[in-house]
């Protein structure tokens, strides 16, 4: 490719940093134009400057990576964010989505992979590490064109969704927030104190309110769409 893709790098570990660095100063078609230790920093950056991908950290002091995307996406100035993590909680997962991030990897990625991932977010993809990509979407494999289209090695998604929806009622919004947080049907009926038969029809009604056929894209819609 000719374009020259600029590089804002977001990590709290100095030694990161310079790894991350000296694994994309390889790339002629990348160009580094900014460092930030927190996602405070990352923001005060992107107001004074437009970075055309962020490699974005998610555990930092002062504001951590999930909150900076979710600011940095309210600048409306194109950044394409990738979060780069140690981690690969589903909650993380799906925030990240939820604040706007359009790739999350794990950082003992390779160098070509990375560089695969952030041509992909710079072109309008969305990416995951391939061991994320499975973890999220695996019961998506046969059936994908009712959520997101992907390359066969699950790491290239596009087409995200539009979902019509109609007013939750407060118990329902308690069903989908502990939804979000991961808990299953016989511990959401242990925590609200009601039937699991009552949360299962909770979870019918979120489900065909907003248009989804499962929890996952339940969650992942209520988080993107700021409905908790």
């Amino acid at each position: 490719m000719d374009d020259l893709i600029t590089i804002l790098i977001v990590e709290d570990h100095e030694l990161t940093r310079l790894a991350l660095k000296k694994l994309l100063s390889k790339f002629k078609n990348l160009k580094i134009i900014g460092e930030a230790e927190n996602g405070l920093e990352a923001l005060e950056f992107c107001q004074k400057q437009i970075p055309q991908v962020i490699l974005m950290d998610v555990s930092m002091p002062k504001m951590d990576g999930i909150q900076a995307t979710k600011a940095i996406a309210k600048l409306d100035k194109q950044s394409k964010i990738i979060m780069l993590t140690q981690y690969d909680s589903d909650r993380d997962i799906m925030a990240s989505l939820a604040a706007g991030a359009s790739g999350y990897c794990l950082k003992d990625i390779n160098g070509d992979r990375l560089l695969t991932a952030i041509i992909s977010v710079y072109n309008g993809d969305i990416w995951f590490d391939a061991r994320i990509a499975e973890k999220i979407l695996n019961h998506y494999v046969n059936n994908t064109s009712k959520f997101l289209g992907y390359n066969h090695d699950l790491n290239i998604l596009t087409n995200t969704p539009t979902f019509i929806i109609e007013p939750l009622s407060l118990r329902e919004k308690e069903v989908l927030t502990l939804i979000v947080d991961g808990l299953s049907n016989q511990e959401i009926a242990h925590k609200l104190f009601i039937s699991l038969s009552t949360v299962k029809s909770h979870v019918r009604n979120i489900l065909n309110k907003l248009s989804c056929d499962d929890r996952t894209q339940a969650a992942v819609h209520a988080m993107r769409s700021g409905l908790l």
